[in-house]
């Protein structure tokens, strides 16, 4: 991978992370499409430059994670992000055995689509409308919603919107409670995946894989540099689009894409 294809792979992250549209289904396309070749480097990279959209979530809500006298919004946040932490260590293994296989995630990312068209008139008499409302059993059960997001392809933003809005959050509301869940949760994912997993193929820890040359260091700093810039723009996006118009302009986007993908992988077996 050079400097150019991990740009790329950045943009793609910045801007499908915190849309319903599974940005990891979206970054092994573009690895794919463009001839990136999957080594253990490109795995850590494709996860760690999370840390820069979460920074994004943070920045864009600073108000809300630095006001220290709230601490139900950190118990809630702690809570709900459990049951992902639990179950990810547990299919770590299985999960990666899926990302090298691009169909069954095109498949996924087709059915997540038909199901975003139907689910604005299936939770359409919200109670909660601000995050002090969200109890935490409310919280925890957002968070094993977010758990459905381990099969890539399905996407974590739409699993935890969708369970919100099942617990009776309104789209804006579930929105952004989700950017706050994905600040924990990718923070874990991120740490684990930098200082605790060990590659496969290279048998080192990511900090190993990152600290392994100059430009492995570089295009990390930089990938996480864009994928920060873009989920600025995009979250601000998103938030606009879903008051607006709902979900199903995501839902049809990923039916689209997923017939796209499945076409192009078969065209090119």
């Amino acid at each position: 991978m050079d400097y150019l294809q991990a740009i790329l792979i950045a943009i793609v992250e910045g801007v499908t992370e915190y849309l319903p549209v599974s940005s990891t289904a979206h970054m092994i396309f573009t690895s794919s499409f463009f001839g990136i070749q999957e080594d253990d480097f490109v795995k850590l990279f494709q996860v760690s430059i999370q840390f820069g959209a979460i920074l994004a979530v943070v920045v864009l809500y600073w108000e809300k994670f630095f006001d220290f006298s709230k601490i139900n919004f950190y118990i809630k946040l702690a809570c709900a992000v459990i049951p992902a932490l639990i179950l990810g260590k547990i299919f770590d293994e299985k999960i990666d055995a899926i990302l090298g296989d691009p169909i069954p995630i095109a498949i996924v990312l087709i059915l997540g689509g038909i199901v975003l068209l139907f689910i604005d008139g299936r939770f359409n008499n919200p109670t909660v409308v601000n995050e002090e409302d969200i109890t935490i059993k409310k919280a925890v059960t957002i968070g094993f919603w977010q758990c459905l997001a381990m099969m890539p392809g399905t996407s974590r933003s739409a699993a935890s919107i969708i369970g919100g809005m099942q617990q009776g959050l309104t789209r804006q509301t579930a929105a952004e409670f989700s950017f706050f869940l994905a600040v924990p949760t990718m923070l874990a994912v991120t740490t684990y995946s930098l200082f605790l997993k060990t590659y496969e193929a290279s048998q080192l820890k990511g900090y190993e894989l990152l600290t392994q040359s100059s430009d492995n260091l570089k295009m990390f700093l930089l990938g996480n540099a864009v994928a920060f810039i873009v989920a600025v723009i995009a979250i601000k996006f998103f938030i606009g689009i879903i008051k607006k118009y709902g979900f199903k302009p995501w839902g049809y986007y990923r039916i689209i894409s997923g017939i796209l993908l499945l076409a192009y992988f078969f065209l090119n077996k």
